[in-house]
């Protein structure tokens, strides 16, 4: 740039130069063409000085426009979301009055409140890993909280889901649930008398195949029991539309203050169906054998429950159920018993019910049982994904 401009100058020069000499004397000339020339000179290098500052300038001004493009462009790409946590809570407290053994009286108690935590992370596609606490809240005493009804981590992946932790078994995933639809601590009331809930220390695993959810689990509990599995429980589930059929089986050590005294083997089966008017019809039936080391105490039992449920208008719907339990035992220590149990439901929000029950147990040796129960449930959930 500098070489063109000076080329410039020193032909103009040269012209000026050419036509001064016809009219001046060579000296003068020569002294006028020198003088132009360093002016020339000190005006080229200021204009290549201010050149060379506006470039750097734009440079620096054009730094920080670059590096925004790729934030603007990454601002319209969404995130993915692949966690998720919920808590909930549900709180069910009762007021009845009761007959039991023989005494009459009021009493405030709870009907399973309890309230937990859940958290999923895909990790990969199809790959889920989940944790997932829940707690009792006693509200029939003092409010107790921290109870723990399940504790436990899986992975979900398409060939199944494995837990490690405390969760329900399968015998009541696939059995009891479908039967457990009363306002009740004891509820289902033969299922209640002596099968599993809970299990602690459990290794799950469940895979679901078109309608078929095969279950499996066993308790590994190294303190106590055996030295290799303590329970273990088997089943498959069959569900098609309101349609739901299964089948179980459960083997546990029978425990006589941390002593293997035999086992208790049970056969499970249970049915449940929804209908288009809203009428819902299930049952639940055990059979159990409590084999022991010494045969003359082995003894089989059951368990029946049935349940019923139908709408009343758009907010009120009707429960019935009716319940069978024997031990197996003879009639001087035996708990048998049946009964039967009715309840009206007010449901006045999806979240929110109020209900009144009456209980009738007859056992067959010892004094029975009844009850009238007022009480209400609220559900509470909220989730969050990230």
């Amino acid at each position: 740039m500098r070489n063109h401009l000076i080329a410039n100058l020193i032909i103009i020069i040269i012209c000026v130069g050419a036509f001064s000499t016809r009219a001046v004397g060579a000296d003068t000339t020569l002294e006028s063409l020198k003088l132009q020339i360093e002016r020339l000179q000190k005006q080229v290098e200021q204009l290549e000085k201010a050149q060379l500052q506006a470039q750097q300038q734009d440079q620096v001004m054009a730094v920080p426009a670059i590096e925004s493009v790729p934030d603007k462009l990454t601002s319209d790409v969404p995130k993915k979301t692949n966690n998720t946590v919920s808590a909930y809570a549900t709180m069910r407290p009762t007021f009845g009055y009761l007959d039991e053994d023989g005494d009459t009286f009021y009493d405030v108690r709870d009907a399973l409140s309890r309230a937990g935590i859940r958290a999923t992370n895909e990790f990969m596609p199809g790959w889920t890993a989940e944790l997932h606490g829940e707690w009792s809240i006693d509200m029939a005493n003092s409010g107790d909280f921290g109870k723990a009804r399940k504790a436990y981590g899986a992975v979900a992946s398409p060939y199944g889901r494995v837990g490690i932790g405390k969760d329900r078994p399968p015998q009541y995933q696939l059995i009891a649930e479908y039967v457990d639809i009363f306002n009740h601590a004891n509820s289902p009331f033969a299922y209640d008398a002596e099968s599993v809930f809970f299990v602690d220390n459990m290794l799950t695993y469940r895979l679901q195949t078109g309608k078929f959810s095969w279950l499996a689990a066993g308790q590994f509990d190294g303190g106590s029991g055996s030295d290799d599995a303590d329970l273990v429980n088997l089943g498959v589930g069959f569900d098609h539309g309101e349609f739901h059929g299964a089948i179980s089986y459960l083997v546990e050590d029978s425990l006589d203050s941390e002593l293997i005294t035999g086992e208790d083997e049970v056969w499970a089966a249970s049915l449940a169906h929804g209908f288009s008017n809203g009428l819902y019809l299930a049952a639940a039936y055990q059979e159990r054998t409590y084999k022991r080391d010494q045969i003359s105490q082995d003894r089989d039992g059951h368990t029946i429950d049935l349940a019923a449920a139908y709408p009343l208008g758009e907010q009120f719907k009707v429960k019935l159920g009716y319940f069978e339990f024997d031990d197996g035992y003879g009639q001087l220590i035996s708990r048998k018993f049946d009964g039967y149990n009715t309840t009206l439901e007010w449901l006045p929000d999806e979240n929110l019910r109020f209900h009144i029950e009456y209980l009738y147990r007859d056992m067959d040796y010892f004094d029975d049982f009844s009850s009238w129960v007022v009480g209400f449930r609220y559900d509470f959930s909220k989730e969050w994904r990230f």
